[in-house]
């Protein structure tokens, strides 16, 4: 029994142990299942993210706060100041989860990190979901932070913020698996950061300004971006008598577009790891 050093494997990998065959070969062990490989995918990127993401993390929360401060000197209050609180809030979700992981993976690529997954019996899906499922929630203070310090500047109710507790997860689970395929799919590193700052910087003006001042066509533009149900379901609970089956759909849609940008996301990994 032979085992692959550990200092040899990049981080978030899996040590795997070879066989001895009959005729002097030592095949791969089978497969890791998904769940467990998951799992050490997301504890790694975990541990990786509070070393060196937690700085963007105060710049996202620090720049949403800032928005919120400067959209006060022209909303009062009412549905636009709703719309501003939820759309900052889940900026920093964008922030992290789609433009740093957009950066990670171009980089994870450019680098030839994807080469050394791809020699793991590490499902492919797990190394995608991990890395998602860190990045992600790695944004749970700053969006806590943002929601409480918005709802104070402009008196929104704090009672309803558990609904944070569906929205990160689903508005994570939909821009990180966006910002894992851009990051992917570009040819370049330099794309792969570009494509991600495009995507926070749409998520940022679609999500922040309040729907009803924005021009038709971009409001079409603003009903294809993930985040935007996120930002309606966080929106409508502030409302003195929230509409929870208009919270719940807007949540379902955010949630299946996540089902359908990991997807892509994982073929995309694929597509580029066999190259």
């Amino acid at each position: 029994m032979s085992t692959v050093p550990a200092e040899v494997l990049p981080t978030g990998a899996l040590p795997f142990r070879s066989q001895e065959a009959g005729d002097g070969a030592a095949p791969l062990a089978p497969r890791a299942r998904l769940l467990p490989a998951m799992a050490a995918v997301y504890r790694a990127q975990l541990s990786r993210a509070r070393v060196a993401r937690i700085p963007l993390l105060f710049v996202a929360t620090f720049q949403s706060i800032g928005i919120m401060v400067l959209m006060r000197g022209v909303v009062d209050g009412g549905s636009e100041a709703r719309a501003v609180v939820a759309g900052s809030t889940v900026l920093v979700v964008a922030f992290v989860a789609l433009n740093l992981l957009a950066q990670y993976f171009g980089q994870l690529r450019a680098s030839g990190g994807l080469d050394h997954y791809a020699t793991l019996p590490v499902p492919p899906a797990a190394v995608v979901l991990g890395a998602a499922g860190a990045y992600a929630s790695f944004t749970v203070p700053g969006t806590v932070v943002t929601a409480v310090a918005g709802s104070l500047l402009f008196g929104l109710p704090l009672g309803q913020l558990w609904i944070l507790g569906a929205v990160v997860p689903l508005a994570g689970a939909a821009l990180a698996g966006l910002g894992a395929a851009l990051g992917l799919l570009a040819p370049r590193q330099e794309l792969a950061t570009l494509l991600g700052q495009l995507g926070m910087s749409a998520a940022l003006l679609l999500g922040v300004l309040p729907a009803e001042r924005l021009p038709e066509p971009i409001g079409w533009a603003r009903d294809l971006l993930p985040s935007t149900y996120g930002v309606e379901a966080l929106a409508r609970t502030f409302e003195s008598r929230p509409d929870w089956a208009a919270v719940g759909f807007d949540l379902a849609v955010c949630g299946a577009v996540g089902v359908v940008s990991l997807a892509v996301a994982t073929w995309a990994y694929r597509r580029a790891a066999v190259r």
